[in-house]
């Protein structure tokens, strides 16, 4: 028996790109046997703590700039 879930576009293509020639049922049973979690099975925790708080302050950093170029952009007008 199977049952149909409904998932985003970007969950699709992580989980795609996750479980080569493997059935999707196959990549997430195997992950939550294995004592993962469904995060695991989405790709979710690639990276180190270290990498992922040096991605996540560039984001930061490069939102804060968009973010001030749209304020000047509003003022100039």
């Amino acid at each position: 028996m199977s049952k149909n879930i409904s998932i985003s576009d970007d969950v699709y293509r992580r989980l795609k790109r996750e479980k080569g020639d493997r059935s999707f049922s196959d990549l997430i049973a195997d992950t939550l046997d294995e004592g993962g979690r469904l995060a695991d099975v989405t790709g979710q925790q690639v990276l180190d703590p270290e990498t992922y708080a040096e991605v996540d302050a560039e984001i930061e950093r490069l939102s804060d700039g968009t973010l001030d170029r749209l304020t000047d952009r509003a003022t100039d007008r």
